[in-house]
């Protein structure tokens, strides 16, 4: 049995000034964790318990499917450069050398190390399929951690990866994961969606996040309540109401217009009297391309032309060119490819690549522009703009894509769904990627198909962040005293506060019904600290545990007070109830939980 008075649990009455989630600030005012460095946190007692428990749930769903593997955290640069991402990476990668000078990394993820395995151990299309995961710390050099747990320098993923021979064995892998994903969410209490997602530097041809919606969330989920279409804004998609074009003037083709101070498009919009939406904007970029083998990364320009009242997506925009980073183009370089000052930029007369990242200017234009005529674009002259300007007859373009970024209120873009899109902040606990042929392919994997043909196994890629489930958990159920775990993922299911451990009778109930608590299979703390009863009260709202039982005056007439948390309700049950009653109590709260889910 676990005794309060005898644990390390150094909670805090205040949290920390730069503590601004609310994940953060419980987690460090319970004691959960203390912070080592940037982004780097120690995980104490209460911590390193629903830690634990995660990683048992996520264990007991993945062994259903999976084979358990446990690889170096620290790796040689050899299987990086075969892939392709030694420079891909960039800096988020630590890296180091040994004392004879080889590079080596410390590792963000494992593709290319069970790659490496399956390719020299596979041999056969009767060994496959295969689906291989571990639960490991992983280390990336965030430019900028914060939020607590939510964006750190080292922390603890399940990474499964599957070897299919082929598109419909990999279609089966993945399914098996979304299922197994929903259930493990659904176990450890989390509120979550599944949404279509960018698949980014992973590459592959379909990916898929699963999400819980909270205000501390760094991505922003597009999402219809009426069908429920659901998609990270760096994949979402809308339909677009009809556009009223403008009249032409004159014959109808571009015409100069003197512009006198309107480089912002609201001011255009003002000065010709018509919508954003009718006004070409541009966004100029440079874009890093990386290098193959052997060749140094390069910068090229791009230029982005979309609807006035639009922004552009960058994840979109850097998908469409193949870039690895964006920056905004600085005067100069204005000047190498455009011609032109900001605030009066536009496509008609500029001469772009016919492919991507050439040596000149790669032109993006979004969807939303295809078919429009009679709009308003910048000159490339101080003070002018053209009106009268069509797509495809007054400028081409390198490449038309969706590069926009969807807004709330459009209409949803399922056939047949009259719904609108809402946006909000949403917190990334799963992922789970189609990588399709591009490690495989790149390190060699090779494999005999049922004709004695030499094959190139395709792949799945599948990633649990454990700390993200406790950082969404605490996120979705808070208020101001603390926090509540779901049981299952909590420290402790119960924690039996005696009030007075100076009273005989008290301090004996409180051991009893711990002990019988215990015995019937659940997580019990027993508070018996020579405190005031308002301070474990209060210390026992804070920290987590979703169940208290409040051993006080009437334990001597047989009654002791059960409170649930999560309900900030409370009830009186005979001492010989109990036991009955807090199970039933976890069971109930459970079920509805995997109905909310």
């Amino acid at each position: 049995m676990h005794r309060w008075s005898k644990l390390f649990v150094p909670t805090l009455r205040e949290a920390p000034a730069d503590a601004e989630v609310a994940s953060h600030k419980f987690l460090l005012r319970a004691g959960y964790i203390r912070q080592l460095g940037a982004g780097i946190y120690n995980y104490l007692f209460l911590g390193q318990r629903s830690l634990n428990k995660i990683i048992g749930i996520v264990r007991e769903e993945m062994d259903q499917i999976a084979q358990e593997f446990y690889l170096p955290g620290i790796l040689p640069r050899e299987p990086w450069e075969q892939s392709g991402r030694w420079t891909g990476m960039g800096d988020n990668m630590f890296r180091l050398k040994d004392r004879k000078g080889a590079d080596l990394c410390l590792g963000m993820t494992h593709e290319e190390i069970m790659t490496a395995i399956a390719r020299n151990e596979l041999r056969s299309y009767k060994q496959l399929p295969q689906i291989w995961y571990q639960i490991q710390t992983k280390y990336r050099d965030e430019p900028r951690p914060k939020s607590g747990l939510l964006r750190v320098r080292q922390f603890t993923m399940k990474d499964s990866y599957s070897f299919d021979i082929d598109k419909a064995g990999l279609d089966k892998s993945f399914d098996l994961h979304d299922a197994v994903y929903r259930r493990i969410f659904t176990r450890c209490g989390l509120k979550f969606v599944a949404v279509e997602a960018d698949s980014g530097a992973m590459g592959g041809s379909q990916s898929q996040e699963f999400m819980v919606y909270t205000d501390a969330g760094e991505d922003l989920i597009a999402s219809c309540p009426k069908c429920g279409y659901a998609a990270n804004t760096e994949k979402a998609i809308s339909r677009l109401e009809p556009v009223t074009e403008m009249e032409p003037t004159g014959d109808g083709t571009p015409e100069l217009v003197h512009t006198p101070g309107c480089a912002a498009i609201a001011d255009v919009a003002a000065f010709f009297q018509i919508s954003p939406a009718s006004d070409i904007k541009c966004v100029a970029y440079m874009a890093l391309k990386r290098g193959a083998a052997g060749e140094k990364d390069s910068w090229h320009g791009v230029a982005a032309f979309l609807r006035g009242d639009h922004q552009v997506n960058e994840t979109k925009l850097m998908g469409a060119v193949g870039a690895a980073e964006l920056r905004t183009m600085q005067g100069e370089e204005l000047a190498q490819y455009l011609d032109g000052p900001a605030g009066y930029l536009g496509p008609v007369g500029l001469k772009h690549d016919a492919k991507p990242l050439g040596d000149g200017l790669t032109v993006v234009v979004d969807l939303s522009l295809q078919g429009r005529r009679n709009l308003v674009a910048g000159a490339n002259k101080a003070d002018y703009h053209l009106r009268n300007v069509a797509p495809g007859r007054d400028f081409t373009w390198t490449l038309l894509a969706d590069i926009r970024c969807v807004n709330e209120g459009e209409a949803c873009p399922t056939d047949g769904c009259a719904g609108t899109l809402v946006v909000g902040k949403a917190v990334e606990v799963g992922h789970i990627f189609k990588l399709g042929y591009k490690y495989s392919e790149s390190m060699g994997a090779r494999v005999l198909d049922p004709n004695g043909k030499e094959v190139t196994p395709i792949m799945g890629s599948y990633g649990i962040g454990i700390e993200r489930i406790l950082t969404a958990a605490i996120e979705q159920s808070n208020d101001t005293n603390g926090f509540w775990l779901p049981a299952s993922i909590a420290p402790f299911t119960v924690v039996v506060t005696v009030t007075n451990v100076a009273d005989a009778t008290l301090r004996e109930t409180g051991e009893k019904l711990a002990a019988e608590l215990e015995a019937a299979g659940l997580d019990v703390l027993l508070d018996d600290r020579d405190e005031r009863a308002g301070v474990k009260f209060k210390d026992a709202d804070l920290v987590g545990i979703p169940y208290r039982i409040n051993v006080g005056k009437k334990a001597a007439s047989g009654v002791v007070e059960v409170v649930t948390r999560s309900r900030a309700s409370s009830v009186d049950v005979a001492v010989h109830d109990v036991v009955t009653h807090v199970k039933s109590r976890v069971e109930e709260d459970a079920l509805l939980t995997a109905v909310d889910a």
